[in-house]
């Protein structure tokens, strides 16, 4: 290799991918490599990572908790701003990876390596949002990328490899998505997924139920916010991470959260995706809801308007960025009045909201109301429509000239 590196710093998670990359940085380069996986949610994945790294190969492993910092410095500043990409992707996977981005270079300084590495396919999103994120905080790291180097072009080959160096991976031939899981979501992708065609297996969910085996009785939960924050579930106030997993359950026990889509992905080609979101699911609608009683029209319409492109950097891996940053603080202002109650129901596949209130308030019944009023003059309505007529009265007058 015309690179030397002494030291890699690899973002692990115990997959397929990641796995054979261990096992291939040792036999390409030589070096030293120090497994890094971050916790943020992915359930009984995280318990055998360790021992999995060190029997690969790795000379260090680092399995950082860090579950609560994803939900509150990043899951709910995007919720904050009802990031969705697309209409659909509430961006599980494009939030985390500047987290792991972040908490990867931190290990290069303290382990002095020399170079980070990632699973990321030369095809996807990952491997511009891990890359966008190391370049952000040092500019002259060195990355290897397997995915573009390495001969190993299938997941097929990859399970080879694995089979034949003795590495123990959850991927089999019967089911050989690519998936990612984090307190948000899990997504899938690969195999038989890549027909948009053919409808998803039943035995393939992880976090949610079918809608039509959810329970027969809806469920009617109440969440409070503060500064466009969830703070409590039916008044139990919870951190972030607790309450993102119990709207997971929630939501997961109602069948609710599921999305199957078509996306465009950064590099340029069409993507299917099956993703799970219960608890983000209930906590968007929620947070709308919110919003609608607490926040003035033009606010809401201008920070609506900045949602695509909100969402679009997101995903294209710009979390770094100085018009992310820009974007962020613009969002966070709108937020001094979203504090409230919202009232909604869950009921096979579907989050209904029943209510809301606040002491912040700007919705007025008395204004509001179709019963006899005496702080509304109707007859005001007049002028209103004639002044925004007026283009249109003078274009018509003018087509008979």
């Amino acid at each position: 290799m015309s690179v030397t590196v002494k030291k890699v710093v690899l973002a692990y998670s115990g997959g397929l991918d990641t796995s054979v990359i261990l096992k291939w940085l040792i036999e390409t380069y030589g070096c030293e490599v120090v497994a890094f996986a971050a916790n943020i949610g992915q359930g009984d994945e995280v318990d055998q990572i360790k021992e999995n790294a060190l029997n690969t190969g790795a000379s260090k492993v680092y399995v950082d908790d860090l579950q609560e910092t994803f939900v509150k410095d990043y899951v709910f500043p995007a919720f904050r701003a009802n990031a969705i990409y697309e209409g659909k992707y509430l961006l599980g996977t494009s939030l985390a990876r500047p987290l792991i981005a972040k908490r990867q270079m931190e290990i290069v300084e303290k382990e002095g390596a020399d170079a980070v590495s990632h699973g990321a396919t030369g095809k996807g999103n990952d491997q511009v949002r891990f890359e966008l994120g190391y370049f952000a905080i040092n500019p002259n790291i060195k990355i290897i990328a397997p995915w573009r180097e390495w001969n190993l072009n299938s997941r097929s080959a990859l399970m080879a490899f694995a089979e034949q160096h003795g590495i123990k991976v959850p991927t089999t031939h019967a089911k050989p998505y690519s998936t990612d899981r984090n307190l948000l979501h899990i997504s899938f992708e690969g195999g038989q997924l890549e027909d948009p065609w053919i409808q998803p297996p039943k035995d393939m969910y992880t976090m949610t139920v079918s809608p039509q085996d959810a329970p027969d009785k809806s469920e009617i939960i109440e969440i409070t916010f503060e500064q466009g924050d969830p703070v409590s579930i039916n008044d139990k106030t919870m951190s972030p991470a607790n309450l993102l997993k119990e709207l997971n359950r929630l939501g997961g026990h109602h069948g609710i959260g599921r999305v199957d889509i078509v996306e465009n992905r950064f590099v340029g080609m069409k993507s299917r995706g099956v993703y799970e979101t219960p608890g983000g699911t209930i906590l968007r609608a929620a947070h709308m809801a919110m919003e609608s009683i607490t926040m003035d029209r033009e606010v809401m319409h201008l920070r609506d308007s900045l949602i695509p492109k909100y969402s679009e950097l997101v995903y294209y891996g710009f979390w770094f960025s100085p018009e992310m940053k820009l974007l962020q603080n613009m969002v966070d202002q709108t937020q001094k009045n979203v504090s409230g109650r919202v009232r909604l129901e869950l009921y096979k596949g579907n989050c209904m909201v029943l209510g809301r209130q606040s002491e912040r308030s700007i919705y007025s019944q008395d204004f509001a109301t179709f019963e006899d009023d005496t702080v509304y003059s109707q007859k005001d309505a007049e002028g209103f429509i004639r002044l925004n007529s007026l283009r249109l009265r003078i274009q018509k007058l003018m087509e008979k000239f």
